[in-house]
C-alpha cells in the first residue's frame, strides 16, 4: 500500500496551500482592503478556481487513484499555472507600460466607453488594468501572482518527475 505522506504528496500538499492562500489573499485585498480587481485581475483568478479542487481531488484521493491519473491532473493542475505565470508576467508589462493592454480596460479604444453607458455610473467601478493599486518591494499584485503562479508550476512539476520516477 502506497505512503500516505512522502516528498512528492507534500508537493502537491505545498502548491495547494499555496495557491489557497493566494486566492484567499487576492479576496481579502477586494472584500476587506476595498482593492477592486479589473478585467485582468479576475481572469488571474482562473487558474485557482479550477485548479484547486482539481488538487484537492488528488491530494484527497491520492491512495486511491491510480499514478497515472495523480499524474495526469496535477499536470493540468501545473498547465493551469503555466498560463496563470504568463496572465501574471503580461498584466504586470502592462502595469509598467511594457505591453499594450486590452482596449476594455487600459486605455480609450472603440469598446472601452460608448455615451449609452454613461447613463447610469452611479454603482459602477471601473479599475483600468495599467493601473497599480497595491505594490510590495516594488512588487504589484500581478507580480506576486505571477510569482506565486511558477512557484506552484515547479512544485507540481517536481511532484510529476519524483511520482514518474518512483512509481508512487
Amino acid at each position: 500500500m502506497p505512503s500516505t505522506t512522502g516528498p512528492n504528496r507534500n508537493l502537491v500538499n505545498a502548491a495547494f496551500m499555496a495557491g489557497l492562500f493566494a486566492i484567499l489573499g487576492a479576496l481579502a485585498f477586494e472584500h476587506i482592503g476595498g482593492l477592486y480587481p479589473c478585467p485582468l485581475c479576475l481572469e488571474q483568478r482562473w487558474p485557482y478556481y479550477i485548479g484547486l479542487p482539481m488538487l484537492a481531488v488528488v491530494i484527497l484521493g491520492w491512495n486511491r487513484l491510480g499514478q497515472t491519473v495523480r499524474v495526469g491532473l496535477s499536470g493540468a493542475v501545473a498547465a493551469l499555472f503555466v498560463w496563470g505565470t504568463w496572465m501574471g508576467i503580461y498584466h504586470t508589462g502592462v502595469e509598467w507600460d511594457i505591453f499594450e493592454g486590452p482596449a476594455s480596460c487600459s486605455g480609450v479604444g472603440d469598446d472601452a466607453v460608448s455615451l449609452d453607458m454613461l447613463g447610469d455610473l452611479s454603482g459602477v467601478r471601473i479599475v483600468p488594468c495599467d493601473a497599480v493599486q497595491f505594490e510590495l518591494l516594488g512588487i504589484s499584485l500581478a507580480g506576486f501572482n505571477a510569482i506565486i503562479s511558477a512557484i506552484i508550476v515547479i512544485l507540481l512539476v517536481r511532484s510529476i518527475i519524483g511520482q514518474v520516477r518512483r512509481g508512487r
